[in-house]
């Protein structure tokens, strides 16, 4: 079953991509503290998450911590090299912090997992975007299709307000 508004976030051990290298992170502690801005994307360098649902929040990273957001996050279950290469090749340093879900695990315990073996990719993340509040979901978008229509940073602005 998916997570939902008002379930707690999974503590599930990542790799979070930083400007001056890779970590060790648990989703308790890092999305655990604080009002958190969270999106899922299927994988990097991917059509529709590398041209608008990745540049939508990187664009609009300013107003989303104006709201009294203390952090943004972006995860894929993708390795932490590949997340290391992408969030430099799309400009994040400074605005969106990188997770890196190598093994599916968050994907898994969150319940949002999605097989994408028919188009040769395997199980990744739903699209989706979520704000926490000292690590439980208060608001949840997930995309039922490959469009990004309910979980853009636009939405997610919308949300906040």
């Amino acid at each position: 079953m998916a997570i939902s508004a008002g379930d707690r976030i999974p503590d599930v051990q990542l790799k979070m991509v930083g400007e001056h290298g890779t970590e060790q992170a648990g989703t308790a502690e890092v999305l655990g503290k604080g009002r958190i801005v969270l999106f899922g994307v299927p994988g990097a360098f991917t059509p529709v998450c590398s041209d608008r649902h990745l540049p939508g929040f990187v664009a609009r990273s300013t107003e989303i911590l104006s709201r009294g957001v203390d952090g943004i996050y972006c995860v894929a279950v993708n390795d932490h090299y590949v997340m290391g290469a992408w969030a430099r090749w799309q400009g994040v340093a400074g605005r969106v912090k990188m997770l890196a879900d190598g093994n599916g695990e968050f994907a898994r315990a969150t319940g949002l997992e999605i097989d994408l073996s028919g188009a040769g990719l395997g199980i990744r993340n739903k699209r989706y975007a979520a704000i926490l509040e000292n690590g439980v979901v208060t608001y949840i978008a997930v995309e039922d299709g490959g469009g990004l229509e309910v979980s853009s940073a636009e939405r997610l602005l919308a949300a906040l307000s």
